[in-house]
């Protein structure tokens, strides 16, 4: 991929955080694009980077739900950032007003507030690694499709909504068949919605996939193995063989005849929602459940850095990479060799440890996280 290093890099400039976590009232300015932050166990530092990627649409890097992410005791909370483009630069902010609001927070861009996120989804982009995500490839299918779903975001912002609505059908027919004598039109139209929302998810996978397989075949940096990709989901191998709407009507199809099965299985049992993304490692042609844990990590570190380079080369920006516990399973030269790749991208990327010293000898911009207070440091 020729990636220009000369593109506009979508950079953080200044976080606010308001009673978020265990931050009071703090404000975080930094300059750079690659920014690291140390600090010991329980300073905030994985505070910092999910308050970051709550500026973007979704759940956030832990997942939480949003009524715990206030200081205990606080009735609302609030996160602002400020980002530079190259063009006049944006604000994001978002929280909730208190507690009967807590889990439908709002989002404002330069002060407006947004009706949706799908605004926010088209200026914004982000991915992330975190240490939980190092047992990825021994957790069930749901977290690998978790992943592949925020890979498949920073390229189609509408592919949260077409989620969004295919896990509302779901769980709408699920309902009725577990209830029975549910009108079979009533059922009919759940299920066309499942196929119309399902073969789009698939398509976006699918093509993500092949893609950023293609993108990894080319080559990443050199310290990390190159995994190979592949998507298991029946909805997807249909688009393999067959045009998207006569896709979407085998889906249908498979549906209105599943309904017995489903019923007593109190679930439905095929469609996107059971898709897996499995990994290989490609130079050893072995599964990546059966590496050692700092091939794994490598593994997962390789398939972000194609996708940043993939999203860079054919949007013409990436996303902003938070990778917390960036070190952990690395060995010192794929740590350097990390901070290498990540300046040759154009990306803003942050990443957080326990000891500085890790990282000496890389360009990188640091800051100590100590007691809830942030403040530039010198690397070792």
């Amino acid at each position: 991929m020729d990636i220009s290093a000369d593109l506009p890099v979508p950079r953080l400039t200044r976080l606010r955080l308001t009673r978020f976590r265990s931050y009071l009232a703090a404000e975080f300015r930094l300059g750079g694009r690659l920014v690291l932050l140390t600090g010991p166990n329980g300073a905030g530092k994985t505070n910092l980077l999910e308050a970051i990627s709550l500026l973007a649409p979704g759940r956030g890097l832990r997942g939480a739900r949003l009524a715990d992410v206030a200081m205990r005791g606080a009735p609302s909370w609030a996160v602002s950032g400020r980002f530079e483009d190259g063009s006049g630069g944006f604000e994001v902010g978002t929280g909730a007003l208190d507690e009967a609001t807590a889990e439908r927070r709002a989002f404002r861009l330069d002060g407006e507030k947004l009706p949706t996120q799908a605004e926010l989804a088209e200026r914004l982009a982000m991915v992330w690694l975190t240490p939980q995500q190092d047992r990825l490839f021994g957790d069930p299918a749901s977290a690998r499709r978790r992943f592949l779903d925020r890979l498949v975001l920073a390229f189609e912002p509408r592919h949260a909504r077409e989620v969004g609505a295919y896990e509302r059908a779901m769980a709408h027919r699920n309902r009725l068949l577990a209830e029975g004598g549910a009108d079979p039109a009533w059922l009919g139209g759940l299920e066309e919605a499942l196929a119309r929302h399902g073969t789009a998810i698939a398509a976006a996978r699918r093509a993500l996939v092949g893609r950023l397989g293609q993108a990894l075949e080319g080559g990443v940096a050199g310290a990390f193995p190159a995994a190979r990709l592949a998507l298991e989901c029946p909805a997807a191998t249909l688009l393999d063989t067959m045009p998207a709407l006569e896709a979407e009507e085998a889906l249908r199809e498979g549906l209105r005849d599943g309904r017995r099965r489903d019923a007593a299985a109190g679930a439905t049992l095929t469609g996107p929602h059971r898709a897996d993304l499995l990994f290989t490692h490609a130079e050893k042609d072995l599964p990546a459940s059966l590496c050692s844990t700092g091939e794994q990590k490598a593994l997962l570190v390789s398939t972000v850095l194609a996708h940043a380079g993939l999203m860079a080369a054919l949007r013409g920006t990436a996303p902003l990479l938070l990778l917390d516990e960036a070190g952990a399973h690395l060995d010192a030269g794929r740590r350097r060799a990390l901070v290498g790749a990540l300046a040759a991208l154009p990306v803003q990327a942050f990443l957080t440890g326990t000891e500085a010293s890790a990282f000496a000898g890389t360009e990188i911009e640091h800051f100590l996280v100590e007691s809830g207070e942030i403040r530039r440091a010198p690397l070792p």
